[in-house]
Parts: structure tokens; C-alpha cells; sequence
């Protein structure tokens, strides 16, 4: 393969200050990369970030936070509601509760139509493996939902492709470690550690945003 072909301007890409460099689409999977070897020291490191991340690194303009979940989900949606309440996160619920058995696709959409109103920045959808919940959340403008199965993904999931949207698995995620994932998600900013990728980065964003069929 020719690296000339796969190589990516950051002038070309948004980044501005006319800069002649050229970053090859392998150099920044190696940049990726030295992020993700941070985080995967330990995942109690990646909760130290989250902990440690100030007030000004938050995504977040408030701290309302929307969660939902199929009736195979509410244990694991109940355990982060309530780790959500005990850092502050207002938590509303418009999924499947004791004695209303919400589907997913019900909920999903739900969920998707409060984001668009502008009700809270992010959302955390529940069920048996997140990508149920991740299919139809991802049919509504404006929501980019990730399914992530670590910790590490789902910062990555806010760093590359700026998903406000995380879909967890009860099948898949213990508690403790979904908290983990939930926190570092919403405690990590769109092209945090890779800033110098940044201009390609968002307008990668608006372009897939961009492809409606």
C-alpha cells in the first residue's frame, strides 16, 4: 500500500496555522495507541483520571444524565443510577421500571428525543449486550451511541468519536466496572490526548454525522 494515499493533512482537516505536515492515518493509530497503553496500566488508574479531571474538562454544562433500560438491564441500571445520584447527576429514568416492561426500542427512542430537546448533554442506555439500544439510538440526528465493553473503549468512545450516548450490557458488565466505564465516559472531553489530531478528528465527526441515506 502506498503510505502517500493514506496520509492526512491537518491543514486539510480543520486544524488551521498552515502547517505542511502530514500525519499518516498509521501515525495516528500509534498515537491512539500510547493513549490506550495508559489507561490499560490498570482500570483503577483510568478511575483516577476521572477523579482527578477538573471541573473544566467536563463535557458536561450540567449535570443531568438520562438512563434507560429493557426489562433484562434494570439491575445493572439501578446499581448506576445510584452511583450517578451520589456524585451529584440529576437521573432521570425513561426505561423499564418495576411493573412497566419497557422494551428497547420503546425506550431507546424516548431517550433519543429528550437528547434532541436538549434535556441533558448525555445518556446511558441498558440492555442485554447494549447494541439493541445502540442500533436505534444511532437512527436519531444528533445521538452517537457507543457500545463499549471496557473501560479504555469507552473513553476512546468520547476521545475519537465524541458519542453522547454510552450502551452498556447486563450480559457483559459487572457493576464495579461499569461504574468505571460510566465515570471515565463522562469525565473525558472529545480529542483529549490526541489534541495534535484534533482538526482531523472533528471533522471526521461532522462528516459521518453528515451521511444520512
Amino acid at each position: 500500500m502506498n503510505e502517500a494515499n493514506n496520509q492526512i493533512s491537518p491543514a486539510r482537516a480543520g486544524s488551521g496555522g498552515g502547517s505542511s505536515a502530514v500525519i499518516s492515518r498509521r501515525a495516528f493509530v500509534v498515537r491512539a495507541s500510547v493513549v490506550g497503553a495508559v489507561l490499560a496500566d490498570s482500570t483503577v488508574m483510568a478511575a483516577d483520571l476521572a477523579a482527578q479531571s477538573t471541573e473544566e474538562n467536563k463535557p458536561m454544562d450540567n449535570k443531568n444524565i438520562i438512563v434507560a433500560a429493557d426489562p433484562f438491564a434494570m439491575t445493572l441500571k439501578d446499581a448506576i443510577s445510584e452511583h450517578l445520584k451520589g456524585k451529584g447527576y440529576a437521573v432521570t429514568d425513561m426505561g423499564a421500571v418495576k411493573g412497566k416492561e419497557t422494551p428497547y426500542f420503546d425506550s431507546a427512542q424516548e431517550v433519543c428525543k429528550a437528547l434532541q430537546a436538549g434535556k441533558a448533554a448525555h445518556a446511558i442506555l441498558f440492555c442485554g449486550t447494549g447494541m439493541g439500544m445502540a442500533i436505534v439510538a444511532n437512527r436519531f440526528k444528533g445521538v452517537t451511541a457507543a457500545v463499549v465493553e471496557s473501560v479504555f473503549a469507552a473513553k476512546m468512545a468520547r476521545v475519537i468519536n465524541n458519542a453522547n450516548v454510552l450502551c452498556l450490557g447486563q450480559m457483559i458488565w459487572g457493576e464495579w466496572m461499569a461504574k468505571e466505564a460510566v465515570d471515565v465516559f463522562l469525565n473525558t472531553k472529545f480529542t483529549q490526548g490526541l489534541e495534535p489530531l484534533a482538526g482531523f478528528l472533528q471533522d471526521a465527526c461532522k462528516k459521518v454525522d453528515a451521511i444520512r441515506p
